[in-house]
């Protein structure tokens, strides 16, 4: 059941978001919701607690991103609502496939798109940045300002998702 909810959910996700640049909410908080409950029933106490932690996981890993415009809210709360599905391991787990998959999509869009060195003077700029004035946004290399290629990052999660399942 779960491998089939996660696929579900990250399978929607990504065409929404292909179609739209959009995760509607109503997906990731019913998944959330319905991870909760699922694992309440078959679980218990301790179903709905690792539910519930692997849904904290995704936030605490994925928030920081978001926090520094690199990255939408609706991939927070979808990370967030797969980690409901897979625990708190599964959800590191997941965290980490979704960002080998990422690196991956990434280069591919970049290499399309002709994006690469200047992809790369960013990365440059943005740490620089950082050694300079700590971690913190970079008005110029946000989300809502780029003018470089987007990457509809519920891809990467589905990947991450199906490599998940798949390791397991």
């Amino acid at each position: 059941m779960v491998s089939i909810a996660v696929v579900a959910v990250a399978t929607v996700a990504a065409i929404s978001d292909l179609s739209t640049r959009r995760i509607p909410n109503l997906l990731t908080f019913g998944a959330a919701i319905a991870a909760l409950v699922y694992h309440a029933i078959n679980g218990g106490v301790y179903g709905a607690g690792q539910a519930s932690l692997g849904w904290i996981a995704g936030v605490a890993l994925f928030l920081p991103f978001f926090a520094l415009g690199g990255m939408g809210a609706g991939d927070v709360k979808l990370i967030a609502a797969l980690g409901a599905w897979f625990g708190p391991i599964g959800a590191l787990q997941l965290a980490a496939a979704t960002a080998i998959a990422g690196g991956v999509v990434a280069l591919i869009v970049m290499l399309h798109a002709r994006y690469f060195g200047r992809a790369l003077r960013n990365l440059w700029l943005l740490l620089t940045h950082w050694w300079v004035n700590g971690i913190r946004t970079l008005p110029e290399l946000t989300l809502a300002s780029s003018q470089g290629p987007r990457l509809a990052y519920a891809v990467p999660i589905l990947l991450g998702t199906l490599g998940v399942l798949w390791w397991q």
